[in-house]
């Protein structure tokens, strides 16, 4: 069975705010078991013009239980909370 990723690409509007989004998405991370692979650091753009900023990588043990989470009570709970505090470019990738 192949890993499942969420991506996010993160424009913060709002710091303080986001700061109470990181408390609730950390403790949806941790209920779900997921694994942080990245979350925030420098980024070096390499190629082309793309810049994806604030960026995150989510491990989990398959695409369905990745998808999964964006919906779950937990997650929807920190979702709630970064609303105007951030615009956030997700997505789902299914791993090797």
């Amino acid at each position: 069975m192949s890993s499942g990723y969420i991506i996010a690409s993160v424009t913060v509007t709002n710091p303080e705010q986001y700061e109470v989004y990181r408390k609730w998405s950390t403790m949806a991370i941790q209920t779900h078991g997921a694994e942080v692979c990245v979350r925030g650091g420098q980024v070096k753009v390499l190629e082309g013009d793309w810049n994806p900023g604030r960026t995150v990588i989510l491990k989990f043990p398959s695409f369905e239980a990745a998808q999964a989470f964006h919906d779950t009570p937990e997650y929807r709970k920190a979702r709630t909370a970064r609303e105007g505090a951030a615009i956030m470019r997700m997505v789902c990738v299914e791993g090797v």
